[in-house]
């Protein structure tokens, strides 16, 4: 019996040795976007990671321009950018409303490391973060502790 919760234990730590422990809160690097320092709300309940953009707008399909935050944010600086679509995302809003948002990839630095990672650009002005962290991107290598903020942030300073 001993031996099988021996074997156990060390089958859930490897299990979880490679994954950080984020809090429900932290600051994040968007440095393909020139972003410092953005909050951002880790949301378990979303599938795909989420952007704050005031201005979004295809072009034929492929590229979709965008600014991101908007003129009340102290960060936001009016600097369109053009991506390339990775996909159409069809989301439900936290209003209930199905919305279809282009989705963007690029790169977020947090804890020290780039990570890939999809984002749906969509106006979230009435929301207090303007970035989500969804699963997809916790998959990358996070474990949600609640009880815990800003843990990278305050690594990082």
């Amino acid at each position: 019996m001993i031996k099988q919760i021996l074997v156990l234990c060390f089958f859930l730590t490897s299990l979880y040795a490679d994954n950080i422990v984020i809090g429900k809160y932290d600051r994040v690097d968007l440095p393909l976007l020139n972003l410092k320092d953005i909050r951002a709300k880790v949301d378990t309940g979303a599938k795909t990671s989420s952007l704050h953009c005031s201005f979004i707008e295809s072009i034929d399909d492929k590229y979709v321009v965008f600014d991101v935050l908007d003129e009340t944010h102290k960060k936001y600086e009016n600097e369109k950018f053009k991506l390339p679509i990775k996909r159409v995302a069809k989301v439900r809003s936290s209003n209930g409303i199905l919305e279809k948002r282009y989705v963007i990839l690029t790169k977020v630095f947090i804890f020290g490391k780039y990570i890939e990672t999809e984002f749906t650009l969509t106006n979230r002005k009435k929301m207090n973060y303007p970035i989500l962290l969804g699963r997809e991107f916790l998959k990358k290598g996070f474990i949600v502790d609640v009880r815990k903020e800003y843990i990278s942030f305050k690594n990082k300073n």
